[in-house]
């Protein structure tokens, strides 16, 4: 009888939080928190034969699933580059899971 092994999916981190991508959105943070940010690349730019992101929004959202669409955005930013956009996430999602919001 073959031992059945149950799949983990384990997923890349920042800073000690999940990193999920679908497409061009981002989704850092757990979702069993009371925040998560989601970041949107709205433009990429070619840098030799690769593409990086250029123009990033982020946006804090509230994950209380009572919440409307409309009432989940807390906070929403737009930044150039991924590097000034994963800083600002941090930020903003440490403060908010402090509740220092």
């Amino acid at each position: 009888m073959a031992a059945t092994k149950k799949a983990v999916q384990e997923f890349q981190t920042y800073k000690g939080r999940p990193l999920v991508r679908c497409g061009d959105e981002i989704y850092y943070g757990n979702m069993s928190d009371p925040f998560v940010i989601k970041l949107i690349v709205k433009s990429k730019k070619a840098l030799g034969e690769t593409e990086i992101a250029d123009k990033i929004t982020i946006q804090l959202l509230s994950t209380d699933p009572d919440l409307s669409p409309r009432r989940k955005l807390v906070k929403t930013s737009e930044k150039n580059g991924m590097f000034l956009a994963m800083d600002i996430a941090d930020i903003w999602l440490e403060r908010a899971l402090n509740n220092k919001i």
